[in-house]
């Protein structure tokens, strides 16, 4: 079975900077992953491809089976692919019903619509008791919060969470984890995650990438990759090599 999403050997430019070279990873229906990386890895360039904000100057983006790369990111939508990016980027003047409803724009079930406003509101009290407060004026946690439930509004297939964790608390952290894993397994939505808090997403994704420089430079299971030497040394902190494990990572350029 073919998987529902496939990034094919892709590359992305920045004017003549390559951002991401080469890259490949598939995303199965139903499954949760994570590419993990430092800042400047072409983390958040990768999901920007894959959900048509960026155009690739070569390779392939399929879901579904069909190609999406550098198609404008309402018809990348349209097909089932809703893009949470890092930043929020909620509407500031806008009600938090105002901007959940954006989330369904183009949907003409309106009595789904409703319903799935309740199930938003399920997984986000905070957002049902602030449904008429603009959202610049939430908290950082009540923006992502609302940034999650808006791309659900669209019945996406495949979520792309672009650090979903960035700025908030270690406990909000942890709530927001449960919710997208909630939405995965009462849902069916599949997740791309990009993070850089490896623990929460190694703990909720099946399987796991590491970019370093724009390139894919290792893959796994996530218990595989928590299990790993460099993982743990390097993303989670666990390695008491010290110097001698730096000198080791600086002589290899890749994990391949």
């Amino acid at each position: 079975m073919s998987a529902l999403l496939d990034v094919r050997n892709v590359e992305t430019f920045y004017g003549p900077i390559m951002a991401i070279a080469g890259v490949s990873l598939a995303v199965n229906a139903g499954q949760i992953v994570t590419v993990l990386g430092a800042n400047g890895a072409g983390k958040s360039t990768l999901l920007k491809t894959i959900s048509g904000a960026i155009d690739c100057r070569k390779g392939q983006v399929l879901f579904e089976d069909k190609e999406i790369q550098n198609r404008d990111p309402d018809v990348v939508a349209a097909r089932g692919i809703g893009h949470v990016p890092e930043g929020r980027d909620v509407f500031p003047f806008m009600t938090v019903e105002e901007n959940l409803l954006i989330g369904a724009y183009g949907r003409g079930d309106r009595d789904a619509v409703k319903r799935d406003f309740e199930t938003v509101y399920q997984y986000f009290p905070d957002l049902k008791t602030k449904k008429h407060d603009r959202a610049g004026f939430l908290s950082g946690g009540q923006q992502q919060m609302l940034a999650i439930g808006r791309a659900f509004m669209g019945r996406p297939r495949l979520m792309l969470l672009d650090e979903p964790s960035l700025g908030l608390a270690p406990l909000l952290t942890q709530t927001i984890f449960q919710i997208i894993r909630r939405i995965n397994g009462e849902q069916g939505v599949a997740v791309l995650l990009v993070e850089q808090n490896a623990h929460a997403a190694l703990e909720v994704a099946e399987h796991g990438f590491i970019m370093e420089v724009g390139r894919i430079v290792m893959d796994a299971p996530s218990p595989e990759l928590m299990a790993s030497d460099d993982v743990k040394e390097f993303y989670l902190g666990q390695s008491s090599e010290g110097i001698r494990g730096e000198r080791r990572w600086k002589k290899r350029k890749t994990w391949r």
